[in-house]
């Protein structure tokens, strides 16, 4: 492969599956008609996110839908050679999991659930536990679902998994705790662009990072979604209106060129990537409590 374009959308997506996957399909359609290789929708895409981190009411929760239902059917069958990320809620028994699928017009190419569980997100989601990358039509990719990024090891784990691209998939709101009067000026609006960047350019990978837009609940999100270069530049971005950020860019040559001289992954030191002792780890409360060593490797 030379050239591809890369797009990261930002849309808000609520409760009404039907609706959602109508506009998706929508979307997918326009993105395939303007030779979108690689279309990164938002995290809960397919009904909706949570109204309320803190404590998420049960009779107010994302439907769950089976992976082999008519939902991914539906943009499966609109995505053609196009590969397409999207978000939603995954049933599996009666465990529910925040979940991004990755498809073509050849089906499903791979799945992520999310494992870094904010605030009282457990309470409606169970966690993942496995971060791996998988082949597509615009080469290797792997996903990452919001507070996934906030973690170097996520994205470290995928890139020495062979991805070149990471597809970011959010539903990130502004601050619960402190908000700010306008979006571009909340802290959180820093902390998604500075991650996004972070993860790009230690990883020498590209990023593809989607983001909801509009209010959920109690919830405002970003927007921002953005594409990101493997030294760390934004290529394009829509800032917190919704809208497709998309650049065309030779994958390969441009990771290549990134890593030429210095090649993070081929220079890790993870011998040394420990904590001082094997016994202790610091809990959040800043207490050692047994568990198991640090390796980034």
């Amino acid at each position: 492969m030379s050239t591809v374009t890369l797009g990261a959308l930002a849309a808000h997506f609520g409760r009404d599956v039907e609706r959602g996957v109508s506009k998706a399909v929508g979307i997918v359609e326009a993105a395939v008609r303007d030779g979108v290789g690689l279309l990164v929708f938002p995290d809960a895409t397919l009904g909706g996110y949570l109204g309320d981190l803190r404590n998420p009411d049960p009779d107010e929760l994302p439907p769950a839908l089976d992976p082999d239902g008519p939902e991914l059917a539906a943009l499966i069958a609109a995505a053609g050679d196009t590969t397409v990320c999207i978000g939603y809620t995954e049933a599996d028994g009666d465990r529910h999991y925040n979940t991004a699928v990755c498809v073509s017009g050849d089906g499903i190419l791979g799945t992520h659930r999310k494992v870094h569980q904010p605030a009282g997100e457990s309470l409606a989601y169970a966690a993942g536990d496995e971060f791996r990358s998988f082949d597509t039509p615009v080469g290797r990719v792997g996903m990452l679902i919001d507070y996934d990024k906030t973690f170097p090891e996520s994205a470290r784990t995928l890139a020495l998994d062979g991805a070149r691209i990471i597809a970011a998939l959010s539903a990130w709101p502004a601050s619960v705790t402190d908000r700010a009067a306008r979006l571009p000026a909340d802290r959180q609006s820093r902390l998604f662009d500075l991650y996004d960047c972070a993860r790009a350019a230690e990883n020498q990978v590209f990023v593809v990072s989607s983001n909801q837009t509009g209010v959920m609940g109690s919830l405002r999100f970003l927007g921002q979604a953005k594409v990101v270069g493997p030294g760390g530049d934004i290529l394009a971005t829509t800032r917190s209106k919704g809208g497709l950020a998309s650049a065309t860019v030779d994958v390969d040559a441009e990771i290549d060129r990134a890593r030429r001289v210095l090649s993070h992954l081929a220079e890790l030191r993870p011998d040394s990537y420990r904590t001082a002792s094997s016994e202790a780890v610091t809990s959040p409360a800043g207490t050692p409590r047994a568990g198991p060593v640090a390796d980034l490797s």
